[in-house]
């Protein structure tokens, strides 16, 4: 269904990621580099009354051991400044770091740890979501009210951003309604569990530090590092080797700063390469769990009259990038539907778990789950099927969304259909298979990007962009927009990419944000290149600019075909003089103004530029005997504006599909009473793998977006990771004859679903 028209070609980072010759974070060595090691808490919340790290720094081998003590004492966070590198005062979270060691060789730096003495006073856990909101509840931060924060942020206590969403009257709307349906869930909190732990490389020449990091923001890195280290911007260099993925697992800022301050006190190179267990409990960045109350007001004849959400979202122990979430989630919560009465209400609560963050699309697949799971039951409560449900009461082109936004065209209802016809929805099926369908959204993040172009001699040329590859393509897909925009072919330009010191910048890996706003910069860029290039040949062929075509790796005359000239004969006449240059940033459209809708804790999350829509149609089989369930085919179709690269496209989907089946059936973080991990271990933590691939039918409706990305185009990485729990869960509830209400769905949630509806 696709209608994509553009080339295909071999991604630049290809060859070395397969061959094996690429090099990661972890395969640096410098010379005289030391190991570096974290002393965690291991408990989740009490009083450091005694840390000695004397006996530590008396080991051969040490080199150094560092405290809050021996940093600048600065608080940080993109939205609270709630936290310090090291532990002070108070331990909140088990992960949390209270010392690191700089040492000749692992078993040293391990010693080093065991001779630290922390003591700690036991303090109240926070465990449970929904209790941190009471009044007389414990407090994770007693001093909340002290901390620089957002000025839009509303908090109090616990509650460490709260947002709603209102518009029109949803008393009202829901006395209107024939039916009234009121739903519970409760999805458990998860992991991004890239397969390549986090690394940091940190070495000092005089005052200037270079840090090779496996990060997702390498600009955001910097500044955490200035920040916190209290260094101006040019001081710092943060290089991005390849990166084994990220999932947003590893955006945002944290162990560059530690590993950095540990090589300015050693006066040698400093290398860290997390555990596997490091890698579940250390990261200030995994998926939120999150409990929702859904009410839904509906006609007889389907039409949604009110909606009305309440949701509990776990913060964690710090609050990370978890600011904006509450308005985010709000949004999920509400969904892609023509709701004229709407009250989302979302709190972002501390506890003592660690600090959730910006895991792929992050409250979305969660979120969506709950929503969609509950839409089924509104449809079932009036008899109705769920698919002719949500064509009726889906956004579309022209109409109004939940927060009072009008849509220019989109392709929702287009989705729907082309992944239920994909899928054989409405065919007779095996009574141990189902399919379950649900659909999605995710916005655009319209930001500042910039990028560099230019042209050799020799006719070659390079891309210098400040966007981050993670594995998605998006950097490579750069190449494609650049070489199209000069009638030259993508293999003919090299990326130099992942350096804050040589690239302007970029947000970095997150958001699916790269080819939205920085394809727009790159664009610009080589447009300035093709202005040169056709007054050069203008010159050359005696000939207006503007007849002036660029194709082929030459320019020529329009009509004219045998007047023309070479790129690379330009590109020498110009190198003689004139440089063939450009640089673009790229103006990102501005965000659509939020009208009819009431917003309280507004982070801008209201109203999404360029929103991207998404339906899948999911056949699952079940054995009723164990509750183990296997998703055998999804059905996928995706309005994400103009597809440009298609295999990047088609990679993207078919990897977040097999993440959210995860998500859905087996990824789930459990805690004990202390609030401790019990599965951070990969063993005890299930990922899915290659022999759970199902079938995937990927479909893309292209429309070309206006005021969107390069083309038209939209962001692709993250959308296709928000329906696919839903629809796992809506074909489960038809075989097991009830909704799961917790999310992950595993074997035994199943089964106890199965037996309680035997019992009834």
């Amino acid at each position: 269904m696709s209608s994509t028209t553009t080339a295909r070609f071999v991604r630049a980072d290809g060859p070395d990621k397969v061959t094996g010759s690429g090099r990661y974070t972890a395969d640096l060595t410098l010379t005289g580099a030391l190991v570096a090691k974290f002393k965690y808490a291991e408990v989740s919340h009490a009083r450091i009354t005694r840390l000695d790290v004397t006996a530590a720094r008396a080991i051969p081998g040490v080199f150094a051991v560092l405290t809050q003590d021996d940093v600048p004492d600065v608080r940080f966070g993109p939205f609270v400044q709630d936290r310090t590198l090291f532990a002070r005062d108070v331990v909140r979270f088990e992960g949390e770091i209270v010392a690191a060691v700089a040492a000749i060789d692992v078993p040293t730096a391990q010693r080093a740890l065991n001779a630290i003495v922390v003591e700690y006073t036991p303090l109240p856990v926070v465990n449970d979501i929904e209790a941190a909101l009471a009044a007389d509840a414990p407090l994770v931060h007693t001093d909340w009210a002290a901390y620089g924060a957002a000025d839009v942020l509303v908090r109090d206590r616990n509650d460490a951003s709260f947002a709603s969403i209102a518009k029109g009257d949803v008393d009202q709307g829901m006395a209107d309604a024939d039916v009234v349906v009121h739903s519970r869930y409760v999805a458990d909190g998860c992991h991004a569990a890239p397969i390549e732990p986090r690394a940091v490389v940190a070495q000092w020449e005089g005052n200037k530090v270079t840090i090779w990091t496996s990060t997702q923001v390498p600009f955001d890195a910097r500044a955490g590092v200035c920040e916190t280290l209290e260094l101006p911007a040019n001081r710092v260099r943060i290089i991005v080797p390849h990166l084994g993925g990220g999932f947003g697992g590893k955006c945002g800022f944290h162990y560059e700063a530690h590993v950095a301050a540990l090589a300015r006190a050693t006066k040698r190179p400093v290398r860290l390469v997390f555990s596997r267990r490091e890698e579940f409990l250390a990261p200030d960045r995994r998926r939120e769990g999150i409990v929702f109350d859904l009410q839904t007001g509906v006609t007889r004849d389907g039409t949604i009259t009110a909606r009305k959400v309440w949701l509990a979202i776990d913060n964690g122990a710090y609050t990370a990038d978890a600011g904006f979430f509450s308005q985010l989630a709000a949004m999920h919560a509400l969904g892609p539907y023509q709701v004229p009465n709407a009250l989302a209400e979302a709190h972002l609560v501390y506890t003592n778990h660690q600090p959730s963050g910006s895991v792929r699309a992050p409250t979305a697949p969660q979120t969506c789950w709950a929503l969609e799971s509950h839409t089924d039951e509104v449809a079932a409560a009036i008899g109705m099927d769920p698919v002719e449900f949500r064509l009726k009461n889906a956004v579309a082109t022209g109409k109004e969304g939940p927060s009072g936004q009008v849509y220019d065209e989109i392709g929702l209802v287009d989705c729907i259909r082309a992944a239920t016809d994909g899928a054989g929805y409405g065919q007779p099926l095996p009574d141990d298979e189902a399919i379950g369908v649900a659909i999605g959204w995710w916005p655009s993040f319209s930001v500042p990007s910039g990028a560099y172009v230019k042209i050799d001699g020799d006719g070659s040329g390079q891309i210098i962009t400040g966007a981050q590859e993670c594995g998605t393509g998006a950097v490579m897909t750069l190449r494609q927009l650049v070489a199209d925009e000069l009638g030259m072919q993508a293999e003919d330009f090299e990326l130099v990419y992942q350096d804050t010191s040589v690239a302007p910048y970029d947000m970095g890996a997150t958001g699916s944000q790269t080819l939205f706003n920085n394809g727009r910069a790159a664009v610009a860029a080589a447009g300035q290149i093709a202005e040169q290039l056709r007054n050069l040949a203008a010159e050359q062929l005696e000939a207006n600019p503007a007849d002036i075509v660029l194709a082929d790796g030459a320019a020529s005359v329009a009509g004219t075909p045998s007047r023309s000239v070479s790129i690379a004969e330009l590109a020498g006449i110009a190198a003689g003089g004139e440089l063939l240059i450009g640089h673009g940033s790229g103006a990102p459209p501005a965000p659509p103004e939020v009208v009819g809708a009431t917003c309280v804790g507004d982070v801008g999350m209201a109203a999404w530029v360029a929103p991207q829509f998404s339906c899948h149609a999911v056949r699952v089989k079940l054995d009723r005997d164990t509750g183990v369930a296997r998703v055998l085919a999804v059905s996928t179709a995706h309005d994400s504006g103009t597809i440009i690269n298609p295999i990047g496209a088609q990679g993207q989907v078919e990897g977040a599909v097999l993440m959210g089946i995860g998500q859905a059936l087996t990824e789930g973080t459990r805690y004990d009473d202390q609030a401790n991990q019990r599965n951070a271990a990969l063993l005890e933590y299930k990922l899915q793998t290659c022999a759970d691939a199902p079938q995937i039918d990927i479909r893309f409706i292209e429309i070309n977006t206006p005021d969107a990305g390069p083309r038209g185009a939209k962001g692709l990485a993250e959308a296709p990771n928000v329906p696919t729990p839903a629809a796992v869960s809506n074909a489960l509830a038809k075989l097991v004859g009830a909704p799961i209400r917790q999310l992950p769905m595993t074997a035994e949630r199943v089964w106890d679903a199965l037996n309680d509806r035997s019992a009834s």
